[in-house]
C-alpha cells in the first residue's frame, strides 16, 4: 500500500470517529441530559403518576353543591357513596326545613400522605327559631389519583350514626292561636271556672292575618339510642286579646263557690254597658248561659215591672194571705203558708208573697202584657254574647191559672243565670242591654230596651227593700246591695233551686245553686262572699 493510500485511510477513519462523537454530543443536548435509551430487550422504568386536584378544591366544590342541594354533583365527588346518599340528605334537610344553608370550611389538616380532614361550620336559618349553627368535619382521601370525599352520616351532623336520621315533631308545649286576657290585660285567675267560655270564645275569634306560629322540635334518632333533642322552637304567646272579664270579679266569683257542694254558678255584668264581668260556672259546660231553670220569685221583678207600668206604685196596698184561690181555678200558697195581711207592694215584694203577685197578675195584667214585659227583659231574645247562650222563655198563658203561676216564676217560665243577671242589671241602669264578652264601642247597641223611668225607679225601691227589711236582710251583704231572693220548684221532683239576683253600684249579678234550697239560705251567703271579696 502506498503512503498516499494509507493517509486516505486514516483520514476516513478520523472522519467516522468525529461523526460518532458529534452525534453523541448532539444526542445529549436533544435528550435534555437523559440517560441513553436502554438496549433492546431491557425493562423501561415507570414514571410517577400525577394526583388530580387537592383536598381544598374537592371540599370547596362539595360544599358548593351541598348548599345548592345538588346531590348528583356531591355524589360524583364522593368515594363509594351509599345507594340512598341523596335520600339521606333530603330527609335530613326536610326535617330541619331551613330557609337557608351556609357551609364554611376551615383550615385543611393532612392526616396522612393521602388523607385529609376539613372542618366545617354548618349554619342554617330555621323558621321562627332564627340562626342555628354547629361544627362538623369532612374526611377526604386519594382514590384513583383523585381527591374524594370519604362520606359518612357524621358529615351532616357529628352525632349522626349510620342508620340514624332526624325526626321533626310538634313542640310539646302548645301555644293557642288566640290568647285571651282580662279587661286589664292580665291572664285569667287559676281555676277561674270560666274555662269553657274562654275555649268557646277563642274559637270564635279569627286567627291573626298571616297565620299563627306553630312550635316544632327536631330530634336525632340513632339506632339503639334514645332520641336526642337537637333544636326546638316554642313560639311566644300571642298578644293578649282583651275580654270584658274583670280579674278581681272573676277571681272573687270563683272563690265564692269554693266549698259549695251543689252545682252552682255566678254571673256578673256591668249594667251601664252589658259587659260580662265574671262567669264562674260549676254547673258543667256552659250551663250558666245555656241551661234554663225555673227562676222562682226572682221573676217577680218582671211581674212587678208590668204592674208598675199598669199604674200601680210601690206603696199600693195589697193583701198577702197564706193562700189565694184563683176564681174558677187553682189555689196558690205562700212559702210555708206564711200570711202577712195588708201590705204595700214594696213589702209584698220584699217578703216574696206568691199570693199577692198571683192575684195582682190575674186582676191587673193580661197574658200579652206579661209576655211583652218579659221580652223587654230579654226573654226570648237572642244573646250576642260572643259565646252564644239564651236568656229565658215563657209561653203565653192560656188561662188565669197559667198566668198566676208564671207571675212568680213557676209555670212555663224558665231562665238562665245570665238572663237573671241581666234582669238585675236592667233595674239598676233602667235599660236592658245585650250581654257581651268582647269589648264593643257604645253602650246603646242594637237590641237595647229602655224601661219607663218610673218603672225603673220603682223596681229599685222594691229591690232595696229586700235587703233592707225583706228576705235578704241581715244576711251579711255589703251596704248598698239591692236584690231579690228566689226559691224555685224543680218540676223533675228534685229539691228546690236557690236564686239571688241583685246589683251593687255598676255591678249586677245572679247566684244560682242547683237543688240548693232557699235563696236566702243557699244563694245569699255566696253572693255575700263574692261581693265582700271585691
Amino acid at each position: 500500500m502506498s503512503n498516499r493510500t494509507r493517509v486516505r485511510a486514516l483520514l476516513a477513519l478520523f472522519t467516522v470517529a468525529g461523526a460518532i462523537v458529534i452525534t453523541g454530543v448532539l444526542g445529549l443536548f436533544t435528550s435534555g441530559g437523559r440517560a441513553p435509551a436502554a438496549a433492546p430487550g431491557t425493562a423501561t422504568p415507570a414514571a410517577t403518576p400525577q394526583v388530580e386536584g387537592s383536598p381544598e378544591r374537592t371540599a370547596a366544590a362539595y360544599l358548593r353543591a351541598w348548599e345548592a342541594a345538588d346531590y348528583t354533583a356531591m355524589r360524583e365527588l364522593t368515594d363509594d357513596p351509599p345507594a340512598d346518599f341523596a335520600a339521606q340528605h333530603e330527609s335530613f334537610e326536610e326535617a330541619l326545613a331551613a330557609r337557608s344553608l351556609r357551609l364554611t370550611p376551615g383550615r385543611t389538616v393532612m392526616t396522612g400522605e393521602d388523607t385529609a380532614e376539613v372542618p366545617i361550620t354548618e349554619s342554617r336559618e330555621l323558621p321562627g327559631y332564627g340562626p342555628w349553627a354547629y361544627p362538623s368535619a369532612m374526611r377526604l382521601g386519594i382514590r384513583d389519583q383523585t381527591w374524594k370525599v370519604l362520606w359518612e352520616p357524621a358529615v351532616m351532623h357529628p352525632d349522626l350514626a349510620p342508620g340514624g336520621g332526624l325526626r321533626r315533631t310538634a313542640a310539646a308545649t302548645g301555644v293557642p292561636a288566640v290568647r285571651l286576657v282580662t279587661q286589664e290585660g292580665r291572664d285569667f285567675p287559676a281555676d277561674s271556672d270560666a274555662e269553657a267560655y274562654l275555649a268557646r270564645l277563642s274559637t270564635a275569634i279569627p286567627e291573626p292575618s298571616g297565620g299563627t306560629s306553630v312550635g316544632w322540635r327536631v330530634e336525632m334518632d340513632n339506632p339503639g339510642q334514645p332520641a336526642e333533642r337537637l333544636v326546638e322552637y316554642v313560639p311566644e304567646a300571642p298578644k293578649g286579646t282583651r275580654t270584658t272579664i274583670e280579674w278581681a270579679a272573676q277571681a272573687s266569683a270563683a272563690r265564692a263557690l269554693d266549698g259549695v257542694r251543689n252545682p252552682a254558678a255566678i254571673v256578673a255584668v256591668r249594667p251601664s254597658t252589658g259587659e260580662i264581668l265574671a262567669v264562674a260556672d260549676r254547673l258543667g259546660g256552659r250551663k250558666a248561659f245555656e241551661q234554663k231553670y225555673a227562676p222562682g220569685s226572682t221573676f217577680k221583678t218582671v211581674t212587678a215591672a208590668a204592674l208598675l207600668d199598669a199604674g200601680m206604685s210601690t206603696e199600693t196596698v195589697v193583701d198577702c194571705p197564706a193562700a189565694y184561690t184563683i176564681p174558677g181555678g187553682r189555689s196558690i200558697a205562700n212559702y210555708r203558708d206564711e200570711a202577712h195581711g195588708s201590705v204595700t207592694l214594696r213589702e209584698a215584694y220584699a217578703l216574696s208573697c206568691n199570693t199577692t203577685f198571683a192575684r195582682m197578675a190575674v186582676e191587673r195584667l193580661s197574658p200579652a202584657a206579661l209576655m211583652e214585659q218579659a221580652r223587654a227583659f230579654g226573654f226570648g231574645v237572642p244573646l250576642p254574647s260572643g259565646v252564644g247562650g239564651t236568656c229565658g222563655s215563657m209561653r203565653q198563658p192560656e188561662n188565669d191559672d197559667a198566668l198566676a203561676e208564671d207571675s212568680f216564676g213557676q209555670g212555663t217560665v224558665e231562665a238562665t243565670p245570665l238572663c237573671m243577671a241581666l234582669v238585675a242589671a236592667t233595674v239598676e241602669s233602667g235599660q236592658w242591654r245585650p250581654p257581651l264578652l268582647m269589648p264593643a264601642a257604645g253602650a246603646d247597641r242594637p237590641g237595647s230596651v229602655r224601661l219607663p223611668s218610673g218603672v225603673a225607679a220603682g223596681l229599685r225601691t222594691l229591690m232595696n227593700a229586700v235587703t233592707a227589711d225583706g228576705t235578704a236582710a241581715g244576711a251579711g251583704l255589703p251596704d248598698g246591695v239591692a236584690g231579690k231572693t228566689g226559691t224555685a220548684e224543680d218540676w223533675q221532683g228534685g229539691a228546690d233551686h236557690a236564686w239571688f239576683i241583685g246589683y251593687w253600684g255598676d255591678l249586677a249579678f245572679a247566684v244560682f245553686v242547683e237543688h240548693g234550697g232557699t235563696g236566702r239560705d243557699a244563694a245569699v251567703p255566696i253572693a255575700a262572699r263574692f261581693l265582700k271579696a271585691l
